[in-house]
């Protein structure tokens, strides 16, 4: 994402009107070059890259400023769950116009989250396309040295954290979709609720130092969190017993649940929590702190030595059958 000139091409010119602005920090040398430098002090620096996809990840009618956060937030999700402060990201954006409707409100909701998750924009690239539009974001994020928070140290005895609720994004598309849950529910408040939970992510980026300080293995929950507590586990080489009726639901989703079931909840994706193991010493201390950093976290279950996927247990001990973990792209 490079601005020469006034006298440049109609990139360029796209370039200078909606995202010169929002890159404040000199190593983005205001876009005119076609590279940025981010400073370090002796601190990891931390990548993580996704993209979304119309179509996949949002929903064409989707509002613009909306498809803006949810670009950037699903990237600082990862960063939240590394343990790492933000520091900056580039921007790749393929349209299939220009139009200034659509990119005027994408831009200012982009700058607004830069500005409110400290992550300047640093660079990138802008290009055509005839078929769906896609952003991809790259993020970096500073750990001290040796501390980000990966999927391999969860060992048996550790307890199994989620933060905020789960399942409430899945919900929202299917109210957007026309699926089970819109017919379930009934109050335009709590549909309102699911659909902005699918379009605006909340990343637990408050709690990035918690994480670091004391889970012993963590990772946020895109694909769901079924799927992704078996490659947390996976990664770690144990497994985990998990208290179904332990998983937090919002009141929006509690009330859908009986209409749609537990799988919906769990195995649904775009949740962008974090799902991390704390050893049971660390325990109280993480639950402390993570109230004090206003983020909402419960226990839901215990990681235990095997190679088997992790089991579901319901309020009366049985277990719970999952025929379908995760989101899956193919």
């Amino acid at each position: 994402m490079t601005q020469n000139d006034d006298r440049g091409s109609a990139e360029d010119s796209l370039i200078a009107r909606y995202f010169k602005p929002l890159a404040t920090d000199p190593g983005a040398f205001a876009l005119v070059d076609d590279a940025a430098i981010l400073s370090s002090s002796g601190e990891d620096i931390v990548v993580t890259t996704d993209a979304v996809v119309e179509g996949v990840h949002y929903l064409a009618t989707d509002p613009p400023d909306t498809i803006a956060r949810k670009a950037l937030r699903v990237n600082l999700s990862d960063l939240a769950a590394k343990g790492a402060l933000p520091a900056g990201f580039v921007l790749t954006l393929a349209l299939r116009s220009k139009e200034d409707a659509w990119l005027r409100p994408f831009a200012d909701a982009l700058g607004e989250d830069a500005k409110a998750f400290a992550c300047p924009l640093l660079g990138g690239d802008t290009v055509s396309t005839p078929g769906p539009q896609m952003i991809s974001i790259t993020a970096f994020g500073r750990v001290p040295k040796g501390r980000m928070v990966g999927r391999t140290g969860a060992r048996p005895g550790d307890f199994v954290f989620v933060t905020g609720t789960i399942g409430d994004a899945a919900l929202g598309l299917d109210v957007l979709t026309g699926g089970a849950t819109a017919s379930a529910l009934t109050d335009p408040a709590a549909r309102d609720f699911l659909i902005d939970r699918y379009r605006v992510p909340r990343p637990r980026n408050t709690l990035a130092i918690v994480v670091r300080d004391h889970a012993s293995a963590a990772m946020d929950v895109s694909d769901g969190l079924a799927g992704d507590l078996a490659k947390l586990c996976t990664a770690s080489g144990v497994s985990a017993v998990i208290n179904a009726h332990h998983v937090p639901a919002s009141p929006a989703a509690a009330s859908a649940v009986s209409a749609v079931g537990l799988e919906k909840l769990v195995s649904g994706g775009d949740d962008y929590e974090i799902l991390c193991a704390v050893p049971e010493g660390r325990s109280e201390a993480f639950v402390r702190e993570a109230e004090q950093a206003g983020v909402e976290v419960t226990m839901i279950g215990t990681i235990i030595a095997g190679q088997g996927a992790p089991q579901w247990i319901d309020a009366q001990g049985h277990e719970v059958t999952l025929r379908r973990l995760s989101y899956s792209h193919f």
